[in-house]
């Protein structure tokens, strides 16, 4: 599953979670009638939309063996919040569906194992961004830090307060600008204090967050999803860079 922010904003992260897929062996499909998970709709409070929504995806993934999404908050949509949305023949289907749900990170520790690289150590040191979903939801904490030692030979630089929201939350971000900047500027000032030059992470919202909050504050900080890290493709510009 993509997720729409890496279709609309971040192609590359679902080229480069493709890419590790097929490295660790997989046969990977990619769905063209896949939509939103509906987790924007759930977190408004507008269940009768997400409903809909989450059927479609239910429908659409119910074929395949494992669902496995670079992303820890669309993954624990489906893991834990479609069972809750419905009863009776679609919970069924919901929670068949949960079971065999993963985000990227886990399902390359735990599943489909990546085989050793075959190029040179990543030279930029990194710091690494436990989105809250991933983390509290899905359990997303030691897999990336294990691949990026295994696949880029990078010791993860932490960062301080590593279990704190980094500000965006969904709509929160829209709605609390102000609280939200200033957790964003939090998150980034403990960055720049780890001595990293790349902040890594697994969910493209905090991410984009991330990234424009640094921009507006001109902080020398390249800013890349994990999937793009690992699958050695961190030549073209990190995210919030390129053309204006």
């Amino acid at each position: 599953m993509v997720t729409c922010l890496a279709d609309l904003m971040r192609p590359s992260v679902g080229f480069s979670a493709i890419r590790l897929l097929e490295r660790a062996g997989c046969r990977v499909t990619v769905p063209e009638q896949q939509t939103c998970c509906g987790q924007p709709a759930y977190n408004s409070g507008e269940i009768d939309a997400a409903v809909p929504v989450a059927q479609a995806v239910i429908e659409t993934f119910e074929p395949f063996d494992y669902v496995v999404i670079p992303s820890g908050s669309c993954a624990g949509m489906l893991s834990h919040h479609y069972p809750a949305l419905f009863e009776g023949e679609w919970r069924e289907r919901a929670l068949a569906l949960s079971a065999k749900t993963w985000e990227l990170t886990r399902f390359l520790t735990e599943v489909a194992l990546l085989p050793a690289p075959k190029r040179a150590a990543l030279e930029a040191a990194v710091t690494y961004h436990d989105g809250c979903a991933g983390l509290r939801e899905m359990g997303i904490q030691q897999q990336p830090r294990q691949l990026l030692q295994e696949q880029c030979g990078v010791q993860v630089q932490e960062l301080t307060e590593n279990q704190v929201c980094c500000g965006f939350g969904g709509t929160f971000c829209a709605r609390m600008p102000e609280i939200s900047g200033k957790m964003a500027d939090d998150k980034l000032n403990h960055a720049v204090a780890s001595g990293a030059k790349v902040l890594a992470g697994g969910d493209l919202g905090c991410l984009l967050h991330l990234a424009g909050r640094a921009k507006r504050r001109g902080l020398d900080l390249e800013i890349r999803h994990i999937a793009e890290l690992l699958a050695g493709n961190p030549k073209g510009p990190g995210i919030g860079e390129g053309r204006q």
